[in-house]
Order: structure tokens, then C-alpha cells, then sequence
């Protein structure tokens, strides 16, 4: 569906079902350079399970007009103009990578808004090596090869993810490039990884976090690494973790088991 956020076009992902804002509501926000298609089972399982799903291409990205974050805070507030349009009092949230760190900001800064946080995939700080970082503003489509690299930790998701026979880092890449095509005006891989560089204020911000967190890492994740995560697990009040067998792009390497530790965590 589409909503008017901030006076702009947003395109949300509802998982096949209608939304209803009275039902608990889950929110998935994505990382850098993807969209709301890395979270298809996830968001699926949920709006068909007695959940109202949004799962947002973030503004300047795909189908959603505006312009792209050049910080966390900016997507964290997106985020809360959009559960706003959406008429949303409470919601999960949940975000991956980059989208981690905006799931924490907005519970952090607004915990009447965020019943529950997962942060999938998640780091602190979150620092972009220079070679990456510089790669990504002079020759995009070369960083994309090398992100794809360390995101990935096999080469065939499970069927239940993308279906037999996918290739995942060719699904990877095709996504990527067409993320990057999206934005003819703005270069959305070297911005949002300037965003992720940047952030600063990430343990004090878990340390407001009110609602119960759960951390889903990725045991051969050579992006976030599981023990960079560890300052934000020591200063989450209420807070649990599942290491998954899979990657950086965890939601399609280990989709059953990063799908088995939310029903896990959001069940009553």
C-alpha cells in the first residue's frame, strides 16, 4: 500500500494482507541499498499469523518518493512519521543492518511507540572500512561486488527463502544494482553507508531502550560480526540473543531460523 509520509509517496509492503491498524502491528525496516523485499518470509508469516505487517521502502529508495536519510535519526524519524500515517499507537520494530540501528533509535527515543526490538544483524559502532566507504562513492557497482563478498556466506538460500535453486548473491547484486538505479540523483550506497559510519550515541541509546530486545546475529556474519554487537548486549536492560546459522543477509541464508527467534520473541 501507499501512504503520504512527510509529504511524500511511501511504499509499504503488507505481506499479502490488508493492513489494519488494529491488530498488532510489526514494522521491518531494511539496511543499506536493499528494500523491503529482504524480509518477504518473515513479513509474509507475520501479516498471515495475526499481524498487521509494514515493511517500508525508505524515502528516495525504489517505490518511495523523498529524500533518501542521510542519518540513522533521520530514518529513525521517518519511521515515526510513518507509523503515524499509518495510525499506529505501538508496533514491533525490527530492522536489519543499518535498519538496526533506526529500530533502536525509535525505541530509544519514543518507547510509548515500540512494544518489542529486534535488531537483526546489528553493530556498534557500525564503521565502514575506508576502502568500502571511498569505493562505494567513486565506483558503486565495483562496491557492490565487494559488499556482496563479505554479506554473503553461501551461495543457495533454503527453499524457503527464495526457492530452489536460487543464487543468492546474484539475487543480491540484481537487488543492489536496482536499488542504486532508483536514485538517479542520489548515490543511496555511499549515503547510507556514510549514515552507518557516522552514528554515534548507539550504547546510550540501547541503554534507554525500555521495551524487552532480542538480537538476532548471524554466526558467520564477516559484515557485523556477532562479538561487535557485544556493547550493546551488556547495556540492553531486557534483552536476549540468537545466533543463527547464516550470514550478513540472514533473513534469506537462515530465513527459518531468524523467522523461529521473532515468532519466539513476539508470541504473548
Amino acid at each position: 500500500m501507499e501512504l503520504v509520509v512527510n509529504g511524500a509517496r511511501t511504499y509499504c509492503y503488507t505481506g499479502g494482507k490488508a493492513f489494519d491498524a488494529a491488530k498488532p502491528a510489526v514494522v521491518f525496516v531494511h539496511g543499506v541499498l536493499n528494500d523491503h523485499s529482504v524480509w518477504i518470509l518473515q513479513t509474509r508469516h507475520f501479516a498471515h499469523h495475526g499481524f498487521s505487517v509494514l515493511a517500508p521502502d525508505l524515502p528516495g529508495h525504489c517505490r518511495s518518493d523523498g529524500e533518501p536519510p542521510s542519518t540513522v535519526q533521520e530514518a529513525a524519524a521517518f519511521v515515526v512519521a510513518l507509523l503515524d500515517a499509518a495510525g499506529v499507537k505501538e508496533a514491533v520494530i525490527v530492522g536489519h543492518s543499518f535498519g538496526s540501528l533506526v529500530a533502536m533509535e525509535v525505541a530509544a527515543h519514543h518507547p510509548r511507540l515500540a512494544r518489542k526490538l529486534v535488531m537483526v544483524g546489528t553493530a556498534y559502532p557500525m564503521k565502514v572500512s575506508p576502502l568500502l566507504l571511498n569505493t562505494s562513492r567513486d565506483d558503486p557497482l565495483k562496491a557492490i561486488e565487494i559488499d556482496n563478498v563479505f554479506s554473503h556466506s553461501t551461495l543457495a538460500p533454503p527453499p524457503s527463502a527464495l526457492g530452489p535453486g536460487t543464487w543468492l548473491p546474484g539475487a543480491s547484486r540484481a537487488l543492489k544494482r536496482r536499488v542504486l538505479a532508483s536514485n538517479p540523483r542520489v548515490n543511496l550506497f555511499h549515503r547510507g553507508f556514510q549514515a552507518c559510519d557516522a552514528y554515534t550515541g548507539g550504547e546510550e541509546a540501547i541503554a534507554r531502550v525500555q521495551c524487552p530486545t532480542l538480537f538476532i546475529l548471524g554466526e558467520r556474519d564477516s559484515m557485523t560480526l556477532p562479538k561487535m554487537a557485544r556493547s550493546l548486549q551488556e547495556r540492553a536492560r531486557n534483552a536476549r540473543t540468537v545466533v543463527v546459522h547464516g550470514g550478513h543477509q540472514m533473513m534469506t541464508e537462515a530465513p527459518d531460523e531468524v523467522l523461529a527467534a521473532m515468532k519466539d520473541f513476539l508470541a504473548p
